[in-house]
């Protein structure tokens, strides 16, 4: 599924106007990445879970084609993952980066799974993990 058409009447300071650019993890969000088909599956899960507005969602189309969840800054530590799940947050000695697409235009090879459609909302982590788990 993807919510290519569905208008946001904001949009946020950290989506670029154009193309895409890199975030640093930890200043607005984190996210969670889980590559592949899995990624996939589980941000459809999650739309489904949530009425079809799971939180921010980003895919990339070559590589490993990671799914990009962002989350809430701080929310994925101190929690398990299941192997095959990446966090990107920042701290003492670490620093992520976060892939984000504009909104429009020409972005490859990135891409919204599901949009932002509300100012604040990202993915909810507990949601995210609970859904994980249930996959394996």
């Amino acid at each position: 599924m993807n919510t290519q058409n569905v208008q946001v009447d904001w949009i946020p300071a950290w989506i670029p106007a154009t193309g895409f650019q890199l975030r640093k993890a930890g200043v607005q969000f984190d996210a969670v990445r889980v590559d592949g088909d899995a990624g996939r599956a589980l941000a459809d899960e999650l739309a489904r879970l949530t009425g079809g507005d799971p939180g921010p969602v980003v895919e990339e189309a070559n590589g490993r084609r990671s799914v990009y969840f962002l989350v809430p800054v701080g929310s994925t530590s101190h929690r398990p993952w299941p192997d095959g799940v990446t966090r990107l947050t920042s701290g003492p000695s670490l620093i992520s980066y976060v892939p984000v697409p504009a909104l429009e235009g020409w972005t490859w090879p990135l891409s919204w799974r599901y949009r932002p459609l509300a100012q604040g909302r990202l993915v909810h982590t507990l949601l995210l993990r609970t859904a994980l788990n249930s996959q394996e």
